[in-house]
């Protein structure tokens, strides 16, 4: 030790550091790590989705529609079965008549869809074999009667592949209105030919429509005559 200190004193660092070192199991760690965020994940849904609910209960249209169909159901008081409450008693049973009409109405989808308890990341790292399994048999299933055998796409197969072609997520395509996926499907969008047609002519009548905006006139206008934004400091 005397003829080479240095290793003395990394001798007394690994001495001190597994002594000193706190004994945390990594699995307790990443099961709180996962935990964490399967609890942010489940309620952030649900303020997206109660916020949907407030603001489909804000519009005028869906209110009364909503209170039409409380009545109905008589989730709604009559007149005479109302006195002896207050104000603030009748506009709370009123706004939960509302909201429950619109929970079971309303046909709420992609990010602001309710939220279901198989979705968290838990759930969905304990369902994940079954998931595999589930996406291998699909495929071979794909194969066998799509390529091999060569049968015809049914309703479902085609949405598939008019959802693979946009490129987008089945929350997201569910999220589209019901007359345009119908009018993509119309279309014959699942083949890739009539798709690539589809999608240069959306873009050209997208180009024509912002040529035809004074607000992007101006803009063009702008950047032709002045460029981009330059930020410039002072000298003193």
């Amino acid at each position: 030790m005397l003829d080479n200190p240095d290793e003395y004193y990394r001798h007394y660092y690994q001495y001190y550091r597994r002594r000193v070192a706190p004994k945390v199991d990594v699995r307790i760690v990443i099961a709180v790590t996962i935990t964490v965020i399967s609890m942010i994940q489940y309620f952030s849904w649900w303020s997206r989705y109660n916020s949907a609910i407030k603001y489909l209960a804000s519009m005028p249209k869906y209110r009364i529609k909503a209170i039409d169909l409380a009545k109905k159901e008589g989730l709604l008081q009559e007149n005479k079965k109302k006195r002896g409450k207050t104000k603030e008693e009748l506009k709370e049973e009123e706004e939960n008549a509302i909201r429950t009409i619109i929970e079971s109405n309303a046909d709420i989808r992609g990010g602001y869809s309710k939220p279901k308890i198989t979705d968290i990341l838990w759930i969905q790292l304990i369902l994940s074999p079954w998931f595999l399994v589930q996406y291998i048999l699909w495929h071979l299933r794909w194969i066998w009667k799509f390529i091999i055998k060569r049968e015809e796409y049914g309703d479902d197969e085609k949405h598939y592949l008019i959802q693979r072609n946009l490129r987008v997520s089945q929350s997201q395509y569910d999220s589209i209105e019901a007359h345009e996926r119908d009018e993509m499907f119309s279309k014959e969008l699942w083949i890739r030919d009539k798709y690539v047609e589809y999608k240069k002519q959306k873009d050209e009548e997208m180009r024509i429509k912002l040529a035809e905006s004074s607000k992007y006139r101006s803009y063009r206008r702008y950047m032709k005559n002045k460029g981009p934004g330059r930020m410039t400091f002072d000298e003193d």
